[in-house]
């Protein structure tokens, strides 16, 4: 029974992790300009990994392959948003700033 329980909430997981990659890969093409596709892809990116390896803790055979799992998910919280914000810094400080109308909102083109 709990078996069940766990492959049910395992590809759940899986799911809406590929869910959030697929999502944040067309906001990467979609979206009009660096920044906001980092952002759209930054995020997207961190959620859909995180409920993958999630999923993949529900499957994992032993609790040393979930450690190693939960160990991955630590990094991989850690690493993606810093290095979204390394990379927006990094364009801010090369003078690419983000496209503004006169009222300080996004562009819409």
């Amino acid at each position: 029974m709990i078996w069940t329980i766990l492959t049910v909430l395992s590809w759940v997981f899986i799911l809406a992790g590929a869910f959030f990659s697929i999502i944040g890969g067309i906001g990467i093409v979609r979206f009009p300009e660096f920044f906001s596709r980092l952002h759209g892809g930054g995020i997207t990116d961190t959620m859909g990994a995180a409920l993958i390896v999630l999923g993949l803790i529900c499957l994992s055979p032993s609790i040393l392959v979930a450690i190693k799992l939960i160990m991955i998910l630590f990094f991989l919280l850690v690493t993606s948003p810093s290095s979204c914000h390394a990379l927006a810094n990094s364009a801010l400080a090369q003078g690419h700033w983000p496209e503004l109308d006169n009222t300080g909102k996004p562009e819409s083109k």
